[in-house]
């Protein structure tokens, strides 16, 4: 194989001079060895480098490198997270769009994988008017021109979140034993228990950097 000790050896002995040793060299052999494991280690090496000096290649470590470079620790790893998976959220955020409403929906879309709800309520297309798109509790919503640059935003946590090895309430899986006081799979819980890839401050980060500069995007996270 290109680049082993194997290789590295036979191309060292292809450049000494003809009749110059034995066919049985065991001393000869032992030192060209010794270089051949050398440059077979340098060869891998520099091939790793190689792979290192691109977001489409690089791995390991320099991967959250890329990541601290670029954006100065605001897209870290996630717990577990492959190399695959981190890469491609890395080059995601790099070109995605940014500062238009068609984004913000999209990026919440792609990073929850649910459609947020947006209302403006400058906006005629969101409200409604009088004979037009509007109904009590039925279409529309309150407008008002003395709210520009604002926006109403219902972002959704992804579905399959909770607290693992604990049951939700009244829907025990089949098979399962209730538990006991705090133990097994009933216990009282907090949202701090609530263990998820995507967090609320992920949600509320991809916000704010998407909607333009002196935009206020007033929020709710629902489940």
């Amino acid at each position: 194989m290109i680049g082993d000790a194997n290789d590295m050896m036979a191309r060292l002995v292809a450049l000494l001079p003809l009749r110059w040793f034995p066919d049985t060299r065991p001393v000869l052999s032992a030192v060209l060895s010794g270089l051949s494991d050398g440059w077979a280690w340098l060869y891998n090496m520099l091939g790793y480098v190689r792979l290192q000096t691109r977001i489409a290649t690089a791995t390991d470590s320099f991967l959250d490198l890329i990541s601290q470079d670029f954006f100065n620790g605001a897209l870290p790893r996630r717990f577990g997270e492959t190399d695959s998976a981190f890469r491609s959220r890395i080059q995601h955020e790099l070109l995605r769009p940014r500062a238009t409403r068609p984004a913000l929906v999209a990026e919440l879309t792609n990073l929850t994988g649910r459609t947020p709800t947006v209302f403006e309520p400058a906006r005629p297309a969101d409200t409604g008017a009088w004979t037009q798109m509007l109904g009590y509790n039925t279409a529309g919503g309150w407008g008002s021109l003395m709210l520009p640059f604002q926006l109403f935003v219902t972002a959704f946590r992804p579905l399959g979140t909770g607290v693992p090895n604990v049951g939700g309430w009244g829907h025990l899986p089949a098979g399962a034993a209730a538990g006991g006081w705090n133990t097994g799979a009933m216990e009282y819980a907090s949202l701090a228990m609530v263990q998820s890839q995507v967090t609320d401050a992920d949600i509320n980060s991809a916000i704010a950097t998407t909607v333009p500069v002196a935009v206020t995007a007033w929020t709710r996270i629902s489940n």
